[in-house]
């Protein structure tokens, strides 16, 4: 795999480690969403097909990136949480059911959850990282089937840990998790365009994707997938799109009571986004091209020449084969001059997640093995 920096609209003197938080655009993306906006000042060019046939390629090409036969079960949503709150809506607990979740979960995914905890007098699981520095990632994996029983009813977590890339192990998971019953529920948010996943091999209940990640997308849409269970489920808003016979713009007000098959009844109002659409359609091609295999293949090779020399400064990093390559985190020793560092960074133009003493290192094909020469240095030189 080929650096693709050229693709994106990034400066040869800015570092850009930060995707995880706000991935760029690329070029034919940025074009397809000004195409969009334009389309909008001449409204008489939207045909009625607009409202539904953008959408379907979508979850078609999404489908193939995810692993699935079954696009109808992909939705469109505004984000993360809306997502979720879309899956407690459809869920019965009993009293004393547990629902596990891991340690600094990121909120889009706990808030939604409390809810239901109270309203069914259940109970929230946190699964803690465990204090070892070696090896803690294989230990966290264990904990995590450790605590599924009889009384687990939901699990809910990422494929990675959002803000420092621990990979579970979800094969396993969702494994121990059918066995007792449970349902698994995904947030892929900082997995899904970037580390492969399979809905075939996993089988997860649902899984939530926001779009402006390393699904390469615009802000403000994403991709929901949801599973058999919630066929019969109940919309948390009443889209008309989402009903029989929404084509047939001439009998709208004929009302109709069946919504369309499988997931299709979840998407979201406005759901025929047309900027947003076409320009995940493009970015996601893209990531069709390239795939998540060969991304994370790009991204360990740019950057494993610095783990070590890392470590010898005195960071911890996970070892290999529980972290992403393309999201890691680096705890820096105590020792370290953080407002240093920061200068450095900002001497450097380099744009990483600062949160105290950790930083969380993400990269893409726009970024180059210069980009982790800089930041070791800027690490070295705060640590003088």
């Amino acid at each position: 795999m080929k650096n693709q920096k050229h693709l994106f609209d990034i400066p040869e003197n800015v570092v850009y480690l930060n995707a995880a938080n706000m991935s760029p655009l690329l070029k034919t993306t940025n074009t397809v969403g000004k195409a969009g906006i334009d389309q909008k000042s001449k409204p008489f060019t939207i045909r009625s097909t607009d409202f539904f046939e953008p959408l379907a390629e979508l979850k078609t090409l999404y489908a193939q990136l995810i692993d699935t036969d079954e696009p109808q079960r992909i939705v469109g949503i505004p984000s993360v949480s809306y997502g979720i709150a879309t899956v407690t809506n459809n869920i019965t607990l009993q009293a004393g059911d547990e629902i596990l979740v891991i340690e600094d979960q990121f909120p889009s995914n706990i808030y939604s959850w409390k809810r239901l905890a109270a309203k069914y007098n259940a109970s929230i699981k946190i699964i803690q990282k465990p204090k070892e520095d070696m090896n803690c990632g294989k230990a966290w994996n264990n904990h995590i089937l450790d605590s599924i029983s009889e009384k687990t009813a939901v699990i809910t977590m990422g494929n990675i840990h959002w803000a420092e890339g621990t990979v579970f192990n979800l094969k396993a998971i969702s494994t121990k998790a059918k066995k007792h019953s449970a349902l698994l529920i995904i947030d892929g948010s900082q997995s899904i365009g970037a580390l492969p996943f399979s809905i075939k091999e996993i089988e997860p209940d649902a899984l939530i994707c926001a779009g402006y990640k390393w699904l390469l997308g615009a802000y403000s849409f994403g991709l929901a997938y949801y599973s058999p269970y919630f066929d019969n489920g109940q919309p948390i808003e009443e889209n008309w799109s989402n009903r029989l016979n929404s084509e047939n713009f001439a009998g709208l007000t004929d009302y109709e009571d069946n919504y369309k098959s499988f997931s299709n009844r979840f998407n979201m109002g406005e759901s025929a986004n047309f900027i947003a659409i076409p320009m995940l359609k493009d970015s996601i091609t893209h990531i069709l091209d390239w795939s998540p295999n060969n991304i994370q293949d790009y991204c360990h090779s740019i950057s494993k020449h610095i783990i070590e020399p890392l470590r010898k400064l005195g960071c911890i990093i996970e070892e290999d084969s529980y972290r992403a390559k393309h999201l890691f985190g680096i705890k820096l020793p105590d020792s370290i001059d953080l407002d240093k560092l920061k200068t450095e960074f900002d001497k450097n133009k380099v744009y990483i997640a600062n949160r105290g003493n950790y930083i969380r290192v993400s990269s893409h094909l726009f970024n180059t093995s210069k980009d982790f020469d800089i930041l070791l240095r800027s690490v070295a030189a705060a640590l003088n």
